[in-house]
């Protein structure tokens, strides 16, 4: 049972934080851009079109603007201006008939602003039209490249997760396997769809607005940046405290998802056990978990945007009225175009500053989008980074046939022979048929390494022979066929499969010599057909069937709706659990592996059934090494040896007779009950 979390009412603050990694956010470029990138870089281009677009209208503003101060100008001159009004007269293409009653006349007024006016409306068009096609091709290639890039990062990660050890999956719950295909995927796409255009076009606008700036006033300009220091310092202080918090909500959300998927599975043992209410508790608990951290975060969140848009409104009124004072009181301005501080001037670098805090409230306000994207990215790369199975096997499995000399010789086609294809350092090959011989001389194993499980495992089984194992839980029946196959590789000792060491074999080639039926049988979506294939890819129909017969499953798949083409999902939930069983025994069949594991294949199997199950399974293992696993010490009477395990040492081994005749723990297993109890 899980250890009870504290009271969910209490926020866990002494919960260790942790950060998201250096590295982590010019990896996610790195992989975007080693996808796609010629698309990023269009997209690129155009957010920053459509960016420089936005900000360059100020400046035809503050043009127009000019002109028409300069014709309020003109009215406003005194009979003593006259030459002034007369070189204005001159600059517009005017003379002084165009003066009525001391102004410009309506048409001479409209003369003056309507060329600025007109060439202001022409270059906006073209500006925003410029824009317009850039948003239209970046949205379009954006919605492709976010797409196409999850695509492949799902087929990097089921890729990377199909070359992880069976130790993987036995440390950590299949549901937070699952967050990262969905929520952390969710948070990536997120980052890549929303935030990183949103920090591009931030970013081209802030860098552009701010030389606008400049171009206009640097010491407005200076006045700006002191609004955004105290814009940057709040999201520090606010966004930095949200951050954390998205973090937590990710790890959170992965055990949850993980303990219902526990739940899920395990439905019949806590309906059996009554342990709904428990269940009921513990899944409060971690919802309660989920929701505080999400609560706190999103909190912070939403407290730091009214915030900042508040400083942004308290900068545009200092902005104003600065400006406004510089003009009244004449302060000589300083801009890297040289104008003068006017009205227009600081209508028009209003505008820009407004332009120039919302982008930088923008990337404040993506912070936190950015944590809890970068938070799904770095779980989805830690995922990635899981040291791979490692196989530096180099003998391999091959179909073999004898040539008229009597050597054996690697052959195309499939013969019924097989050999190990065994390279050697001075380029020669050769080729030992596969018999089935296993031995184990003096194996350690541990899980842990400071903790060892099997003490000194010495065994042989020979060709044809039927080896079986019982004793109590825990001791060490099913990890001695884990280390056969090399689901786990052993600490000390050695290995040896036809007389080779199992090392040397490539893990693919031994895996493909052995066949396993499992106590707990796993079916996938798909035909009766295709699970039996599961064993040889290339099985024909014909062979599929034949393997049915011998496990004696053929009679009740051809009384299903469609026969072997019916359609099995949810793991065969549809079928009886001796059904699914028989299946499970086709498959193994099917591969027709010289060797065979049956852990437990008859446990779960009526008496009837078992009868059936017990025929397949002794014509299966004619003429092949076979290691059982038995709780049911009736169905391995005849195995050729037994072996008695307690604490991972073996304690006894011999025929069934001989064991009776020891009169040792065998003996009082059997006579105490035929059923042992793990």
């Amino acid at each position: 049972m899980n250890k009870p979390m504290k009271n969910p009412r209490q926020p866990s603050m002494g919960r260790p934080i942790k950060k998201v990694k250096k590295g982590t956010f010019s990896r996610v470029i790195k992989h975007l851009f080693s996808f796609y990138k010629a698309p990023f870089v269009i997209v690129f281009i155009c957010i920053a079109l459509s960016a420089l677009a936005g900000a360059l209208p100020a400046l035809f503003q503050q043009s127009v603007l000019t002109d028409v101060q300069d014709a309020l100008d003109f009215i406003s001159f005194s009979a003593k201006d006259s030459e002034r009004q007369l070189e204005l007269l001159a600059s517009w293409g005017l003379s002084a008939s165009d003066i009525t009653n001391g102004g410009l006349s309506p048409m001479a007024a409209l003369k003056v602003v309507y060329p600025s006016i007109l060439s202001t409306v022409i270059a906006l068009i073209c500006v925003y039209s410029v824009g317009l096609i850039a948003s239209f091709i970046h949205t379009r290639t954006m919605a492709t490249v976010t797409q196409g890039f999850l695509n492949k990062m799902r087929n990097l990660m089921f890729k990377k997760m199909q070359s992880l050890p069976i130790k993987y999956f036995d440390t950590h719950t299949h549901g937070d396997i699952m967050s990262y295909y969905t929520n952390d995927i969710d948070t990536l796409r997120q980052l890549v769809s929303q935030s990183i255009p949103q920090i591009i076009t931030a970013s081209i606008t802030i860098v552009t607005v701010f030389f606008v700036m400049l171009y206009f006033s640097v010491w407005m300009t200076l006045l700006v940046l002191l609004g955004v220091l105290a814009i940057t310092l709040v999201s520090k202080k606010i966004g930095g405290g949200g951050a954390k918090y998205f973090i937590r909500q990710q790890q959170a959300l992965g055990k949850t998802e993980g303990y219902v998927e526990e739940m899920i599975n395990g439905q019949k043992v806590v309906k059996v056990f009554n342990y709904e209410d428990n269940s009921k508790k513990r899944f409060e608990e971690l919802n309660a978990q989920l929701c505080e951290d999400a609560t706190i975060a999103n909190k912070y969140a939403n407290t730091l945007m009214p915030i900042i848009n508040n400083i942004g409104h308290i900068l545009y009124v200092f902005i104003v009225f600065v400006g406004c004072l510089l003009v009244v009181l004449g302060v000589p301005n300083v801009s890297i175009s040289g104008m003068d501080m006017s009205i227009p001037t600081v209508i028009a670098f209003i505008g820009m500053s407004k332009q120039f805090t919302n982008n930088i409230s923008q990337l404040s306000q993506q912070a936190n989008a950015i944590i809890m994207g970068l938070a799904g990215a770095e779980r989805i790369f830690e995922l990635m980074d899981e040291e791979s199975e490692v196989d530096n096997g180099y003998v391999t499995l091959v179909n073999a046939m004898y040539d008229e000399n009597g050597n054996l010789i690697e052959s195309e086609a499939r013969t019924g022979i097989w050999a190990w294809k065994h390279p050697h350092g001075d380029g020669s090959v050769t080729y030992t048929r596969v018999m089935g011989d296993v031995r184990m001389n003096e194996v350690d194993f541990g899980y842990v390494e400071d903790k060892i499980v099997l003490h000194d495992i010495s065994l042989y089984a020979e060709p044809g022979q039927k080896i079986a194992f019982v004793g109590a839980t825990g001791a060490g029946k099913t990890t001695i066929t884990n280390l056969i196959n090399r689901f786990y590789d052993i600490a000390d000792g050695k290995i040896r499969y036809d007389g080779i060491n199992i090392n040397k074999i490539r893990k693919s080639d031994l895996r493909r010599s052995l066949g396993i039926v499992l106590q707990d049988v796993n079916l996938f979506t798909g035909t009766v057909m295709d699970n039996i294939r599961y064993g040889k890819l290339d099985a024909t129909d014909e062979e599929c069937i034949e393997a049915a017969k011998r496990a004696n499953a053929h009679s009740f798949i051809s009384m299903l709706p469609d026969g072997y083409n019916t359609i099995i999902s949810g793991n065969g939930s549809d079928l009886s659990q001796g059904q699914r069983q028989l299946i499970s025994i086709a498959r193994a069949a099917v591969a027709d592996p010289p060797v065979m594991i049956l852990d437990e294949a008859t446990s779960s199997i009526d008496t009837r059934t078992e009868a059936l199950v017990s025929a397949g399974l002794d014509a299966l293992m004619q003429g092949r090494t076979v290691f059982v696993i038995a709780h049911r010490l009736s169905t391995i009477k005849n195995s050729n040896v037994i072996m008695v395990l307690d604490h991972g040492r073996i304690i006894e081994r011999g025929s069934h007779e001989d064991l009776l005749e020891q009169r040792g723990k065998y003996y009082q297993l059997y006579t105490g009950s035929f059923d042992f109890d793990e």
